[in-house]
């Protein structure tokens, strides 16, 4: 599985190591930016994440900024995302599971290292059960399709 990954300057120490990890997973990663701790804008790499996976050029995205949710927010704006922010295993695996999240977001402020991990994989192991679910994402494809 291909993952791109993103994060704004106070994420970036936290997807330094969740890079690492996905690698010792084995999974094909793509840094998308920030590459420094240089004070940056959250929102240019939610939208560099989003495009990668509405383009298809991967399949699932990570970003992580201090609480996850202002990143999330912007990689929302791309029609065709769902993007998540999860602070626990549980949420991140249902997301998958039941509203086909294609982005998982959380917070370095918020989560440690270990807790992210957890989360990270719980979300990437998970798949999409359909059935009631598919219609639902419809439901909400409706909602995007009307807003353009």
């Amino acid at each position: 599985m291909k993952i791109a990954i993103g994060s704004d300057h106070v994420g970036f120490d936290l997807k330094i190591k969740i890079i690492e990890y996905l690698k010792t997973l084995e999974y094909e990663v793509t840094d998308f930016g920030t590459y420094s701790k240089k004070r940056t804008d959250y929102p240019v790499y939610g939208q560099k994440v989003a495009n990668e996976i509405v383009n298809r050029n991967f399949e699932r995205g990570i970003l992580i900024c201090g609480t996850g949710v202002g990143i999330s927010l912007s990689a929302n704006k791309v029609k065709g995302i769902r993007a998540v922010v999860c602070s626990e295993p549980y949420s991140a695996k249902l997301s998958k599971e039941h509203n086909d999240t294609n982005i998982l977001a959380f917070g370095s402020r918020v989560v440690g290292l270990e807790l992210a991990k957890m989360i990270v994989k719980e979300w990437l192991e998970a798949k999409f059960e359909g059935g009631r679910h598919s219609n639902r994402l419809k439901l909400i494809s409706d909602i995007e399709e009307k807003q353009n």
